[in-house]
This record gives C-alpha cells, structure tokens and sequence, in this order.
C-alpha cells in the first residue's frame, strides 16, 4: 500500500467558511473525509496535516519523507514566498503534486506566481476539493 501525505497549510482549516466564493462551501473537515474515503477505495494510506505555521509545515515534510511515496500540498499563502518549504521539498526527495482549490491563475496578480510549483511534479488548481482527488490520482 502506498502512503501519501497531504498538507495543508495556512488558514485552510477555515475552508467552508472563508471566502466561500473562492474557496467552496465544503469544509475542511468534509474534504478530508472525502480524501480518505477516496484513498481507501484506492489501496492508498493517507496522512492528512494542517498547520498555519511555516516551521511545522517544514517539520512534517522533513519527519516523514523516507516514509511516505507522495505528497499533496497546498501551500495557502506560502505558496508565494515560501522559499523554506520549497527547499524543504527539494530536500525530501519525495514525488510532490501542488493543489489549490481556487484557480490561482484567475485570481489578484500577487497569487498568479508559485515559488513551489517548479520543485513539483504537477500542480492542480481550481477544481475545489476534487483538486486533492485529481493529485493522487496523479501520484498513482
């Protein structure tokens, strides 16, 4: 059984709730019941981490990478700007697919440019929650 490992980073735990047009009605909790749900029909173990905290993200990718095959991460605003999660990425050696649930690209020029996504072997966004379903499908 294959082992993936989704993160997700700040203010994703207020999915459902926050900027609902952007972001859905869904909440994060539904979403991740779906992931699993998902993933079992699939043989596929998942760990599923939020954090808002830069540090803890890097923590986590760090800590698992020689036990995972995959990880799924949708790095919220740290997509951006976050250079720290980027290398530790690159570090991890670990196949990595970027997800949004919003279409970046559609989005204020500041959130049309990913510092991740050319460390990743993919990206998928704008397909709200079916975004993480597409990334293991991906990874598989």
């Amino acid at each position: 059984m294959k082992k993936i490992l989704i993160i997700n980073g700040p203010n994703l735990n207020q999915t459902g709730y926050r900027e609902p047009n952007q972001y859905g009605v869904t909440t994060i909790d539904q979403i991740n019941k779906n992931i699993i749900e998902f993933s079992r029909q699939k043989n596929i173990c998942v760990e599923i981490f939020q954090s808002n905290c830069e540090g803890k993200i890097i923590d986590k990718i760090e800590s698992t990478a020689k036990e995972i095959d995959g990880l799924i991460i949708n790095p919220g605003a740290y997509t951006h700007y976050s250079f720290a999660i980027r290398d530790a990425i690159v570090a991890s050696r670990v196949s990595t697919i970027e997800v949004h649930l919003s279409n970046i690209y559609n989005r204020e020029e500041f959130r049309q440019k990913s510092v991740i996504a050319p460390v990743c072997k993919g990206q998928i966004t704008g397909f709200g929650e079916k975004s993480y379903l597409l990334a293991i499908y991906a990874l598989i």
